[in-house]
Order: C-alpha cells, then sequence, then structure tokens
C-alpha cells in the first residue's frame, strides 16, 4: 500500500495545484479580495504533499520493493544503500517526480516566507507557479507514473546504471535540479510582475535571492557533474560538449545575465525590461534542457532513452508555458518604464556589454546543441564538437573576461575615461607580464590558451578593486562575495587555459614491468591483478610513478564488470598533485600479455573546480549577505508599492 499512498499524494497535490492555480486568478480579481488569505496556505500544503509522495519513493527504493516497476528497472537488493537512495531519481520517473517536489516546496517557502511584493503581484506569482507545476503533475500523472505496480512481481531487479554508480549521483542532479526551480520561481515572479504591472525595485529585490540562489546550484551541479564525467568516463577530459552537458550549461548563462540584470534594477532602477525578457530566456533554457534530456532524441550517457512521446508533451509544455510569457511580456511591455538611465561608461554599461556577451554565449551554445538535431530530422547527419565550440565561443569568452577586467573599477551612473585609465593600469600591466612570461618560458602556446593565461591575472586582480581602500571589517558580506565569486572566475580560466596550452598525453600498449616516460614522470607498469567489488568484478592495474626523485605513488586504475546489469565500465586512478593531476585509465588487453594505458599530465588542471568552487561560495556569501541586509533594515518597507516606478 506504500507505492498507492505514493501515488494518492501525488494525486492531492496535484488537485491542490489546480485549485492554487484557479483561486490565484479569481483573487486578482476585483471584489475577490477575500481569496488572497486562501492561496499562501494551499500553496504550503501542496508542497508538504508531494514532498511526502517524493518520500514514500525513496523509501521504495530504500526497501527495494520489487513489486514497483520503477525499483526493479532501477534497482537490486545488493546494491549499497547510498545507490538504493539516489537511484529514487536516477532515472526517468523518479527525476521528474524530483523536479516538481523541488518545484512546490520552492513555492511553498515563496508562500511562507515572502513579504517584500506587494500582494496582488505575490499571488500572481504563486498562480504562475501552480501553473508550471500543474503541467507537470499531468506529465507525471499521465506518461511517467512513478508508482506503477509490476505483476508478476520478480525475483531481483535490473539494477542501476553502472555509470550512475558513483556518489556523484546523490549531489549532481538535485543540485542542478535546485537550480533549474529556483530560475522557475525567477520566472514566476517575472509573470506576476507583468500581469500586476509592478516592475520595480521591489520585485527585483523579492526576485533576486532566489536568482542567486539558482545560480549558486546550477555553478554546483556543474562543478561537480564537469569532475564526474572526468574521473567517470575516462576519456581525460572536463568538458566535452555533449548537448546534455550544454543543456545545463545554457541556463547558467542566462541566470548569470538575469542575475547582473536584476541587481541592477533592484538598487538602481534599470533594465526593468531586459530583466524580465532575461527570466523568460533562462526558464526557457531550462525546459529545453527537459526536454533534451527526456525526449528520447539524444543519445548520451547524460540522457534518459525514453518514449519519444513523452518528448511531445515536454514540448508541448514548454511551447505553451514560453509562448504564454511571450505573449504577456509583448502585451504589457508599454506599461514598463524605461527606469534610470546611465552614460555609456559606467557601471551599468558594463554589466550591459557583460549580458550581451554571454547571450551572445548562449546563442552559440543553443545553435550548435540543436542544428544537428534539426539537421537530423531533415535527413542528413551532422555532428557539431569542440572544434565549433571552441573557436567561435573562444575569443567572446576572452572579450568577456576583458569587460569583467574592468567593470568592478568603473563607478555607477557615469565615469571618466582618464580616471578609468588609472585603476586599469595594473591588471593590464599584470597581464602583460604574464603574456610575456608565457611566450618565453613556453613558445608554441596556441593564441587562445595564451590568452586566457594572460587575462586570467589580470581578471583576478581587477576583482578585487572593490575592496580597495576599504576597511574589510566594515564591508557589507554581498561585496565581499562578489568579489570572492569573480576571483573564482579567474582561478577557472586559468585552470582551463593552462589545461588547454600543457596537457601531456601517453597512449601506449604496454606490458608488466615496463617503463614509461609520460611527462615529468617514470611510470613502471608493475602488473594486473583481479579485484572483487560489492556488486561488480575488475582487472585492476598497478602502476608506480615517480617524478625526478621524489617518492614513489602508486596508481591503481580498473577495468569494471558489473553484474546488474551486466556492464563494462572504467575506473581511472587519479594522483593530484600542487600543480596538476597525473590521470590514468586502463583498455583492453591483447593477446601478446600487452595492457592498453592512457596517461595524461594535467598542468593546474585542478584549478577549474577550485575556481567553480569559488563562485559558488562568492555566490553564497552574497545570498547571506543581501538576507542580512534586508533584514536588519526593516523589509517591510520595502515591500511598498511604488505605482510611480513601476508603471508608465
Amino acid at each position: 500500500m506504500i507505492a498507492e499512498a505514493g501515488l494518492a499524494l501525488l494525486w492531492l497535490a496535484a488537485s491542490l495545484s489546480l485549485l492554487q492555480l484557479v483561486l490565484g486568478a479569481a483573487a486578482l480579481r476585483p471584489g475577490n479580495e477575500p481569496l488572497l488569505r486562501i492561496v499562501r496556505p494551499v500553496a504550503v500544503a501542496q508542497g508538504l504533499l508531494v514532498g511526502l509522495s517524493f518520500l514514500t519513493l525513496i523509501w521504495l527504493f530504500l526497501r527495494t520493493d520489487l513489486s514497483v516497476k520503477l525499483v526493479a528497472a532501477n534497482s537490486h537488493s545488493l546494491k549499497p544503500w547510498l545507490y538504493k537512495f539516489a537511484g529514487a531519481w536516477g532515472n526517468h520517473e523518479g527525476s521528474m517526480l524530483l523536479w516538481v517536489t523541488v518545484l512546490a516546496v520552492a513555492g511553498a517557502g515563496v508562500a511562507l516566507f515572502e513579504r517584500r511584493l506587494r500582494q496582488d503581484t505575490l499571488i500572481a506569482t504563486l498562480a504562475a507557479q501552480a501553473a508550471i507545476g500543474l503541467g507537470f503533475y499531468l506529465y507525471i500523472l499521465i506518461a511517467s507514473n512513478p508508482f506503477e505496480r509490476l505483476f508478476p512481481v520478480p525475483v531481483e531487479g535490473n539494477g542501476l546504471n553502472p555509470l550512475l554508480q558513483d556518489p556523484g549521483l546523490a549531489f549532481h542532479p538535485p543540485t542542478l535540479y535546485f537550480g533549474y526551480v529556483g530560475i522557475s520561481i525567477a520566472f514566476s515572479f517575472a509573470v506576476g510582475a507583468l500581469i500586476t504591472r509592478d516592475v520595480g525595485p521591489a520585485f527585483a529585490r523579492a526576485m533576486r535571492p532566489w536568482v542567486l540562489g539558482a545560480w549558486i546550484f546550477l555553478t554546483l551541479g556543474i562543478t561537480a557533474g564537469s569532475y564526474w564525467a572526468y574521473y567517470e568516463l575516462g576519456w581525460g577530459g572536463w568538458w566535452f560538449w555533449d548537448p546534455v552537458e550544454n543543456a545545463s550549461l545554457m541556463p547558467w548563462l542566462a541566470a548569470t545575465a538575469l542575475l547582473h540584470s536584476v541587481t541592477v534594477l533592484a538598487t538602481r532602477a534599470g533594465l526593468r525590461a531586459w530583466t524580465i525578457m532575461l527570466a523568460v530566456v533562462a526558464f526557457s533554457m531550462s525546459m529545453i534542457g527537459t526536454f533534451l534530456v527526456r525526449s528520447g532524441i539524444l543519445t548520451s550517457v547524460h540522457a534518459f532513452a525514453v518514449d519519444p512521446l513523452r518528448g511531445a508533451f515536454i514540448l508541448g509544455l514548454l511551447a505553451f508555458y514560453i509562448g504564454g510569457a511571450l505573449l504577456l511580456f509583448g502585451l504589457r511591455v508599454r506599461y514598463v518604464k524605461e527606469g534610470s538611465t546611465f552614460e555609456i561608461v559606467s557601471r551599468e554599461a558594463s554589466l550591459v556589454i557583460n549580458n550581451l556577451f554571454l547571450s551572445v554565449i548562449l546563442g552559440l551554445v543553443f545553435i550548435g546543441t540543436l542544428y544537428p538535431l534539426v539537421t537530423q530530422a531533415m535527413g542528413r547527419e551532422i555532428s557539431v564538437g569542440p572544434p565549433y565550440f571552441n573557436t567561435a565561443i573562444g575569443p567572446i569568452a576572452l572579450a568577456l573576461a576583458a569587460i569583467m577586467t574592468i567593470g568592478p573599477m568603473l563607478r555607477w551612473r557615469r565615469d571618466q575615461l582618464r580616471a578609468l585609465a588609472g585603476r586599469i593600469a595594473a591588471p593590464a600591466l599584470l597581464s602583460a607580464a604574464v603574456l610575456l612570461l608565457v611566450v618565453i618560458l613556453a613558445p608554441g602556446t596556441r593564441w587562445l590558451p595564451l590568452l586566457g593565461l594572460a587575462f586570467a591575472p589580470g581578471v583576478a586582480l581587477a576583482s578585487l578593486a572593490p575592496l580597495w581602500g576599504r576597511n574589510l571589517r566594515r564591508t557589507p558580506l554581498f561585496i565581499c562575495g562578489m568579489v570572492v565569486a569573480h576571483l573564482g572566475i579567474a582561478v577557472a580560466l586559468a585552470g582551463m587555459a593552462a589545461d588547454s596550452a600543457f596537457t601531456q598525453e601517453t597512449l601506449i600498449a604496454a606490458h608488466p614491468g615496463q617503463t614509461i616516460e609520460a611527462g615529468p614522470f617514470t611510470i613502471r607498469f608493475v602488473g594486473v591483478e583481479p579485484v572483487p567489488g560489492p556488486n561488480w568484478t575488475a582487472i585492476e592495474a598497478q602502476l608506480e610513478a615517480r617524478r625526478g626523485a621524489g617518492e614513489p605513488f602508486l596508481l591503481t586504475p580498473q577495468a569494471r564488470l558489473f553484474d546488474s546489469p551486466p556492464t563494462p565500465t572504467s575506473e581511472t586512478s587519479i594522483q593530484t598533485l600542487w600543480d596538476g593531476q597525473l590521470y590514468v585509465a586502463i583498455g583492453d588487453g591483447d593477446d601478446q600479455g600487452r595492457w592498453q594505458l592512457r596517461i595524461w599530465w594535467k598542468p593546474f588542471v585542478t584549478l577549474i573546480w577550485a575556481g567553480g568552487a569559488l563562485v559558488a561560495i562568492g555566490g553564497f556569501l552574497s545570498l547571506l549577505g543581501r538576507l542580512w541586509r534586508e533584514r536588519r533594515f526593516k523589509p517591510e518597507a520595502q515591500a511598498l508599492p511604488e505605482p510611480q516606478e513601476a508603471l508608465a
């Protein structure tokens, strides 16, 4: 009866979503003001019910209830408990239930804690959130029921995809979903503000924490997913421009632009229409990502291979939500006041240019991701891979880095070019010195990583500009967070450029006992031996590596064979040093007793993920700082209507 209880809770939550939508729409009509007090409790109850439904699914996985079709297809009684727990969302149906759970719980959070918006704008926001949730409830209940029973009950389950049997499954998908859903909240805020014509600083201050939270989780999810693929797949790379990877990158790019835009609106009352449009674009990208992963049109290690009819359902939802939002934007944009003006030499102008570059990168990723799918539908197979993305996006990313160097040093509203030139002299000289140093020490470095290595220290130094001349003890926490986040971008840029410029790869078929030279390392192939695991067996290679006269260390890459389902995988062995990583993967053996070994020396590659972590930490500090500041300075005063600013 546990599965039936979970399904009943899901139906009740869907019913409350419909009720929330109807009550919210009715409450906005004149004369129905008493209904305003009912919408909040309904939103909270909906979040509670769907949360209990998802906990029910997790319980079914933990106890390996094979009478549930989803559990039988994606679990096994001998799996470690962590993969039973995370397996609840390591499949199509469970991941969609997680999606709608986070969506509803976030809506409940808005209903409980949001006090900065006008009441009618808040109710319109909750109604928009209910409309999004209702579509996904229908999708789950009609096409993707996670609680469907299976008769007869099998003796054992099929097990989880071995590529997903990793601790990363417990962290990577939920963080991405929190990010996607945070963007949906921002979208609902934008729709609510358009409905009530309340596009002003108070609306932006209310939306900003949700955008910032979504951006933090997307950053964490993308960073963790990159490292997971890096060590799990054994390809030696940290980003492959896989369509589903791009599907997570596109919302992050849009959310980054939205975060800067909503900050300008909240603090300077500018970029009103642009902020609304970016909220729509960001949510569109998250919906497109959902479609790509679950439509069955992609063959990817990240994608769920499902019935294309499900993809058509999601495509219909995407068209309805985004088309409706764009129609509403077109009808109401004339009521959105232009906002405060600024000069071309100002921090606002640098943020606009920043957003334009981010939008161009987003467009290039979007085209490169979807164009092959369009041509495939027309009967032509075209592959768009790293050469396109690196060539098209690399120069624009470097231009974006240059803007990041200048932006923090500009003043709001208006600045002077002569004064700006004096401020950027130190970062510019530092970048020029690094450029010259790399040219001398590493001649032949390709121009794109060369410029990346040169720009990174300049961006790092410029990111500290908001702290120059300040008393650090009195500096607001959100400013410190901004500095840390921008510093993280510089660190990640340095890691990407170093990996591209200096990685050394060695591919060899080696006999046990053979010595291999790989980069600055001497590696002795000791041999191979069988190793048993909890639900797999493996051939493990043992390699003793030494750098110069240093102490040796052992590397143990494995070629695993999982039992349920029977699947071969490669487990890399990575030694992290202060200046990079030695990365080894083992391939197949041959009839001459040789084994294929793939060895990479990747200088400073760890800076990529260190930078991503710094970006997320900076975002978290900014979020704490903003929330503390608003609590300290009477947020109820910020929620007052702004009729003169919000309406044309």
